[in-house]
């Protein structure tokens, strides 16, 4: 029996060792499911929070939708198609200012309280003599292709400068049965048309491409629609527009998923930058006239400053676009501009007038921009990259005096300033955005 006793012993010590270092095991194993539970609680606080690093979206549904929009397989090819408008996304030079300038301001900054720079006929950076050439069975002979074109760089290269805003000119394009973009010069009863493989919404899945990678950001879209470009606008083009620019309904399909995860879905209001992040608000300057009977308002988002209210060459313009609050718009768009021969023209007369006691709730959008002039008799031709900048040697152009009026009033509110060539002279947009 006694010899039997360490045996026991030593079985019992073996017993209780094993027993120990199961029980440490599980300790252990407890300790890092709650510290694995704890960081993925984190990253959801923080995903609930607010934006977040790198590729993570702002709120569940932006989440759902960073692996169920951008990953489709019929993503990249929409983008493909959409080059000739979009460009190539090179992505921003590290710490470059521009590329997420909204990510430095409050949340609970009103959209209609910053100052943010546009661009005027955004698609026709990419039109060329060669592009004119390649059209011209659809377009018919028209002036050279310097006349209609009012930007170089690409919609992705606007937005890493910094350019939140956007001015697209729409048409029915019969080639494909779909929606593309237009430029008219309604002087010469001509139009330019971009690219007839390139529509509408694959234009909207670039900026919804873009916001996915900047969920900082903000952007607004000014849709209009172009006339006299000789293509038909009836109730059926209208409701094609409707069905882009409605509310998503609950159809599992790519168009809904961009609409829930990309649009701002309020109607007749321009909130805080906070709920705007990541988002994309539509002005919309078309109507849906057409349609019998016409799309009820909680079927609509965006501000309605529709083009039956919108002045042409109109140099003070009040729109209303919320008859509930009053909410207005103050709009400066006169294009067709004329200058006594002596006269040396004068910026003030381009900037909307700011905004006072009165007006400080309300939205400004200024078009600092000109449409192709010209005085035959003495030879005298100008169209827009000539306005912009400086010419016969010694006379600024518009945007060096641009740059010269905000440099003088830094700390003053303008609210959207629409330009021709933005990157003409360099550090406009930066001026824009420090004033």
């Amino acid at each position: 029996m006694q010899g039997e006793l360490p045996t026991k012993a030593s079985g019992l010590r073996k017993w209780r060792t094993a027993c120990l270092m199961v029980t440490i095991l599980i300790a252990l194993l407890l300790t890092l499911r709650l510290a694995v539970d704890s960081s993925f609680t984190t990253i959801g606080m923080l995903r609930e929070g607010g934006v977040t690093t790198g590729n993570l979206m702002a709120s569940p549904e932006g989440r759902e939708s960073s692996s169920s929009l951008l990953a489709d397989t019929a993503f990249e090819e929409i983008l493909t198609r959409g080059a000739p408008i979009l460009g190539n996304d090179a992505n921003c030079h590290r710490g470059a200012p521009t590329c997420s300038w909204m990510a430095k301001i409050p949340d609970s900054t009103k959209l209609i309280h910053m100052n943010l720079p546009g661009t005027h006929d955004t698609a026709t950076w990419n039109y060329t003599k060669a592009r004119q050439k390649e059209l011209l069975r659809y377009t018919g002979e028209i002036p050279p292709a310097h006349f209609f074109r009012c930007q170089q760089s690409s919609i992705f290269q606007m937005l890493n400068d910094g350019i939140r805003v956007f001015d697209l000119r729409y048409a029915y394009n019969p080639g494909n049965d779909t929606i593309g973009f237009y430029h008219c010069m309604r002087s010469h009863r001509s139009r330019s048309f971009w690219r007839p493989q390139t529509t509408l919404i694959d234009v909207l899945y670039g900026y919804s491409a873009w916001l996915e990678r900047h969920p900082t950001e903000t952007i607004l879209l000014s849709l209009n629609h172009e006339g006299n470009t000789g293509t038909v606008e009836d109730e059926r083009i209208q409701e094609m527009v409707l069905d882009i620019f409605s509310k998503p309904t609950n159809e599992d399909t790519l168009v809904n998923k961009m609409k829930r995860r990309f649009w701002i879905q309020k109607r007749g209001e321009l909130g805080t930058l906070g709920e705007s992040r990541g988002k994309i608000i539509l002005l919309q300057r078309f109507s849906y006239r057409l349609l019998n009977p016409s799309p009820e308002v909680p079927r609509l988002h965006g501000l309605d400053l529709g083009a039956d209210r919108w002045t042409d060459n109109g140099d003070d313009i009040h729109l209303v676009y919320n008859p509930e609050s009053g909410a207005t718009a103050f709009i400066e768009d006169r294009y067709a501009i004329t200058l006594p021969p002596s006269a040396t023209p004068s910026t003030d007369a381009y900037i909307t007038a700011g905004p006072d006691a009165q007006t400080a709730d309300q939205l400004f959008i200024t078009f600092a921009s000109a449409a192709f002039l010209q005085d035959p008799t003495e030879g005298f031709y100008m169209y827009p990259r000539v306005t912009v900048r400086r010419w016969e040697g010694n006379t600024p152009g518009m945007n060096e005096r641009l740059l010269h009026y905000f440099e003088q009033r830094k700390g003053q509110r303008f609210g959207v300033i629409m330009l021709d060539f933005y990157d003409a002279v360099p550090g406009l947009v930066e001026t824009i955005l420090g004033a």
